[in-house]
């Protein structure tokens, strides 16, 4: 995952530092954001000082109704050590109390002129999104019919080429070689390429393409969730390939499972056609329509119907 800081939410934010620019690269290492309305009631036993503090409206109304040694009491307890940053939202005027604490103990006092539900919603969906558990995978990630498909298989085997092809017939490519996967909710992995290679695609005899730059902006895009795995192989002829597709394969990526296909590579198969056939016929079974159960209940019934008549 990446290491996100309060500096961080300032670039891509253009939040307002009002104080504790010392602290401005503590690590935030959670989504988790905190609204300190019971904190300022005095109440810091479970006091999660580890995340993010939201202050708005309604948390800095009730502080101004506490006496002097109340503010700076409550201030010197919200600021500590291990707090990443204090967000206020509104253009409210920040308390000089909460000002004097955050320069003692380096805590980045950070301003916004978002209302604070809709400023809470977007950190923490930036946060989610960063700190998401992240691996990369050896592969080729294209964005066919809406379906993430992401093209797996040893080096060599032709993937590259197959996105090419998939390109030509007007899909879009994510990622190439390296696919950087990220866990961002439960059960959810979303895919993108390094910006070291982004567009660019490797064919062997050809060497480096730019997508973008020959088939134009339509033919790429940043990021795409990842719903199926298709995995080439040479063909093995001592291997027996699924020919019914009624057992569905799984290949684990970090928490998710995600459907997996293997397509034997042989000469004279056009690949690009199998992997499109494939996404469409992925996503009709998640309408509920399956070609493969439907065989398989049809030959039952003439199997049945079968005994039926011997035994008449």
């Amino acid at each position: 995952m990446d290491k996100v800081t309060a500096n961080n939410l300032l670039e891509d934010f253009q939040f307002e530092l009002l104080a504790g620019e010392e602290g401005i690269y503590r690590p935030i290492t959670t989504s988790d954001i905190s609204r300190p309305g019971i904190e300022m009631a005095g109440y810091f036993t479970y006091y999660p000082a580890r995340r993010l503090q939201l202050l708005g409206r309604t948390e800095l109304g009730f502080f101004k109704q506490l006496s002097d040694q109340e503010k700076e009491n409550r201030m010197e307890k919200l600021c500590t050590y291990d707090t990443p940053g204090i967000v206020i939202s509104r253009d409210l005027e920040a308390p000089k109390e909460l000002l004097q604490a955050a320069e003692e103990f380096g805590v980045p006092i950070l301003r916004s002129s978002m209302p604070t539900t809709r400023l809470s919603s977007i950190i923490t969906t930036y946060l989610e999104s960063k700190l998401a558990p992240m691996t990369a995978v050896h592969g080729v990630l294209v964005d066919i019919y809406g379906i993430g498909v992401l093209i797996t298989g040893n080096s060599g085997v032709g993937k590259s080429e197959t996105a090419l092809d998939l390109v030509r017939r007007g899909h879009r490519l994510v990622a190439d070689d390296s696919v950087e996967i990220r866990q961002e909710n439960e059960g959810t992995l979303v895919g993108r390429s390094p910006d070291l290679i982004k567009h660019l695609l490797e064919i062997r005899g050809l060497g480096i393409i730019n997508v973008m730059t020959l088939f134009g902006a339509g033919a790429v895009r940043p990021y795409k969730r990842i719903t199926l795995c298709i995995h080439l192989e040479l063909w093995d002829q001592n291997k027996a390939y699924d020919r019914l597709g009624l057992e569905e394969e799984k290949m684990r990526i970090i928490d998710t499972e995600v459907t997996k296909l293997t397509v034997p590579v042989r000469p004279g198969r056009n690949l690009a056609v199998i992997i499109e056939v494939a996404a469409m016929n992925f996503r009709l079974k998640r309408l509920g329509f399956d070609a493969a159960q439907e065989f398989s209940e049809r030959l039952t019934g003439v199997i049945e119907a079968g005994d039926h008549d011997e035994f008449k």
